[in-house]
C-alpha cells in the first residue's frame, strides 16, 4: 500500500502537536505507518525529543505521553 504525503512536515507536527491532549500534557497515538509516511520516523523522534515528551510503539502505533515527567510501566 502507497500513502501519499497530504501535508509538509512542518504543518503535520503542527496539526499533531496542537491537539488538546498534547497542549495538556496527555496522550496522543498516531499509526506508525502514516507518520512514515507523512514526515518519517526520524523526524517524528525528533520532534517528540525536542518537546521532551516520552515515546512508545506498541502494534503499529506510536504512543506519545505529551509531559516531561517520569513514567512508569505498571505491568
Amino acid at each position: 500500500m502507497q500513502v501519499i504525503r497530504t501535508a509538509r512536515p512542518e504543518s503535520w507536527i503542527e496539526h499533531v502537536f496542537s491537539a488538546r491532549a498534547a497542549q495538556t500534557g496527555g496522550v496522543i497515538r498516531r499509526a506508525v505507518g502514516w507518520v512514515e509516511a507523512e514526515i518519517g520516523r526520524a523526524r517524528f523522534i525528533e520532534e517528540v525529543a525536542r518537546r521532551g515528551f516520552t515515546l512508545l510503539e506498541s502494534n503499529g502505533q506510536f504512543i506519545v505521553i505529551c509531559h516531561s515527567g517520569p513514567v512508569r510501566r505498571i505491568v
